[in-house]
C-alpha cells in the first residue's frame, strides 16, 4: 500500500519501469477502490508488486491526478485538487490556469478594461467564453492601431483559434473588421488547410465568413482547393455549409468542377439530407447553363422523389423557382396518381405545391381528377378529406379553386357531412367551409334529408339560445358542430387552427406556414 501525503516533494525522474507502471495505473490495473479515489483522503489505495517499484512522490502524483480525472465525477473533490498540483506549484491539469487579468476580468474586478489593457493576453482571451465576447465586441469600434495590436499577437496562434469553440469568433470578426491586410494574411493561413477547416465544426464557420468578406479573386482561391473533395463535403454535416456558402458567393465560372462532380449522382445527393441542401442551392444561384444538367437528370426520377423524405424538398423548390416546362414535366407525372401521392407523408408536400404553383388549366386538371375519380364506393375526395395528410391538399385545392370547381367541390362534401364529423381530419375541412360560409354570409346546403330551416341560421356570429335546433349544416339539435364552438368573435367567426405537423427535424431553408411546405433546416 502507498500513501500520498501532500507534504512530500522532490521530484526524480522516472524509469522506464516507473512509466509502464503510470501506463497500467491509468488503465486501471492496479486499483483496489475506484470510491476511495474520490474521497476527501490523502490516501490512495493501489495493489502491491509492480507498484512497489514506484517511489517518487512527483510520479506518484501525476498517476493520481490522471485516475482522479478518469473516474472521479465530482472533480471538486479535495484528492483531485491537492494531485492537480505538485510542491513546486505547477498544475499538472491539461488546461491552462487562468491568467490574473482574465480571472479578476470573469469576476468584474476590471472595470473600464480596454483592448489595450489585453496585450499579452489576447490569445488567452479569445480562448475563453467572456473574453472572446469582450474582444468580438471591442473590436467592432477598435481604431486600426488597436486592430492591429490584437492581430499581431494572434496571428501565430490562428490556425488554433479557427478551431476553438470560442476563438473562431475572434478570427470572423477580422474578416468583418479588419483591414484587406489583415484578412489577406488570414486567407493565407487558411490556403492549405481548407478541406480540414471546412469538415471541422467551428473552422468551417470561419470559411463561411471568409467566402462573405473577402474579394472576387480571393474566394476563388478558396473554393479551388475542395477540387476533387466535393462530394466529401456536401455529405458532411459541416463540409456541406461550405459548399453553400461557395455556391452562394462564389462566380459561377469558377464553379465549373462543382457542378461537374455531381454529373451521375443527383438522385443520391437529392435522397441525402445534406446533400438535398446543395442541390436547391445550385438551382437557386447558378445559371441555367449549370443547372439543365442537374435538371434534366432530376426529372428522371421525379416520382421516386417526390415519395422521398429529402427528395420531395428538391421537387417543391423546382415548382417554386423553375420555369414552365419543368413544373408540367412535374404536374404530367402527379396525374393519374393524385389520391395516392396525397395521402402520402412526404408526396403529400408536392402535391400541395403542384396545385399552388401550376397553372390555371393543370390546377383545373389536377382538382377534376379528385372530385371525379372514385376510390371503391365513395369520391376519392372523400377519402382524402379523412387523411391525416391528403386533408391537407383538399383544404388547398378549395382555396386555389375557381367559383366553378368550389361548387364541384361543395356537391361532392355535401351528402358526406354527418360521416366526415367522426373523422378528426374531416372536422378540419368543415370547420375550414363553415368559416369560408360565415365570412360570406352565406350557408352551407344540408343534405337533402335534414330538416333545414334558413330562419335559424344566423351568419352573424351572434349567439342563439341554448335552444337552437338548427345549425349553418341544417342539422337538428346540434348546436357545436364537429365539435367546434360557433360562438361569437372578431369577424363573426372563431379562429380556429388546423393543427401543425413536422415532418423532418431539419430546419427549412425557407419559412412555411404549414406542414405541407416544411423543410430542412439550413
Amino acid at each position: 500500500m502507498f500513501q500520498y501525503k501532500e507534504e512530500e516533494q522532490n521530484a526524480a525522474m522516472m524509469g522506464n519501469a516507473q512509466q509502464d507502471f503510470i501506463q497500467q495505473l491509468l488503465s486501471g490495473q492496479y486499483v483496489n477502490s475506484v470510491e476511495d479515489l474520490c474521497k476527501p483522503s490523502n490516501t490512495v489505495a493501489v495493489s502491491s508488486g509492480t507498484a512497489g517499484s514506484l517511489n517518487n512522490s512527483a510520479v506518484f502524483n501525476t498517476c493520481v491526478h490522471g485516475l482522479q480525472k478518469r473516474f472521479c465525477k465530482s472533480m471538486s473533490c479535495q484528492s483531485f485538487k491537492r494531485s492537480s498540483t505538485n510542491s513546486g506549484g505547477v498544475s499538472n491539469n491539461k488546461e491552462p490556469q487562468r491568467s490574473r487579468l482574465l480571472e479578476d476580468f470573469r469576476n468584474n474586478l476590471s472595470p473600464g478594461l480596454q483592448l489595450k489593457n489585453l496585450q499579452h493576453h489576447i490569445v488567452e482571451f479569445s480562448k475563453d467564453q467572456h473574453g472572446s465576447r469582450f474582444i468580438q465586441q471591442k473590436l467592432e469600434k477598435a481604431s486600426d492601431p488597436e486592430k492591429n495590436m490584437v492581430f499581431r499577437e494572434i496571428l501565430d496562434s490562428a490556425y488554433s483559434l479557427m478551431t476553438d469553440v470560442f476563438g473562431n469568433y475572434v478570427i470572423q470578426k477580422f474578416f468583418e473588421y479588419g483591414t484587406e491586410p489583415q484578412k489577406s494574411e488570414l486567407v493565407g493561413l487558411i490556403k492549405g488547410h481548407m478541406l480540414h477547416l471546412a469538415l471541422q465544426m467551428y473552422g468551417c464557420r470561419v470559411i463561411q465568413k471568409a467566402l462573405e468578406c473577402v474579394n472576387r479573386t480571393q474566394r476563388g482561391e478558396l473554393v479551388k482547393e475542395l477540387e476533387g473533395n466535393v462530394l466529401q463535403c456536401v455529405l458532411d454535416q459541416n463540409g456541406n455549409h461550405v459548399v453553400q456558402k461557395c455556391i452562394e458567393k462564389v462566380d459561377p465560372e469558377s464553379l465549373s468542377f462543382i457542378i461537374n462532380s455531381f454529373k451521375g449522382e443527383i438522385y443520391k445527393l437529392s435522397t441525402h439530407a445534406y446533400g438535398c441542401r446543395v442541390i436547391q442551392r445550385i438551382l437557386e444561384y447558378c445559371p441555367t447553363s449549370q443547372t439543365r444538367p442537374i435538371l434534366d437528370e432530376l426529372l428522371d426520377h421525379t416520382e421516386q422523389l417526390v415519395q422521398d423524405q429529402y427528395g420531395n424538398y428538391v421537387i417543391q423548390h423546382v415548382l417554386e423557382h423553375g420555369d414552365l416546362d419543368d413544373k408540367a414535366h412535374i404536374v404530367s407525372e402527379l396525374q393519374g396518381k393524385v389520391l395516392m401521392l396525397s395521402q402520402h407523408k412526404f408526396a403529400s408536400n408536392v402535391v400541395e405545391k403542384c396545385v399552388t404553383h401550376s397553372t390555371r388549366p393543370q390546377r383545373v386538371t389536377l382538382i377534376d381528377e379528385v372530385c371525379n375519380t372514385m376510390d371503391g364506393p365513395h369520391p376519392a375526395l372523400f377519402t382524402m378529406m379523412k387523411d391525416q395528410f391528403a386533408n391537407y391538399v383538399v383544404q388547398k385545392m378549395y382555396d386555389v379553386a375557381d367559383h366553378i370547381q368550389k361548387r364541384t367541390i361543395m356537391s361532392k362534401i355535401k351528402p358526406h357531412l354527418q360521416t366526415l364529423r367522426k373523422f378528426p381530419y374531416g372536422k378540419h375541412i368543415l370547420a375550414k367551409l363553415e368559416k369560408t360560409f360565415i365570412k360570406s354570409g352565406q350557408q352551407m346546403s344540408p343534405p337533402n334529408h335534414c330538416n333545414y330551416e334558413p330562419g335559424n341560421f344566423n351568419p352573424t356570429g351572434i349567439n342563439h339560445p341554448a335552444t337552437l335546433t338548427n345549425n349553418a349544416y341544417g342539422i337538428p339539435g346540434m348546436s357545436n358542430v364537429s365539435g367546434f364552438n360557433f360562438s361569437p368573435a372578431p369577424n363573426g367567426m372563431n379562429n380556429m387552427t388546423s393543427p401543425q405537423f413536422s415532418p423532418s427535424p431539419f430546419n427549412s431553408p425557407s419559412s412555411f406556414s404549414s406542414f405541407h411546405t416544411l423543410s430542412p433546416a439550413f
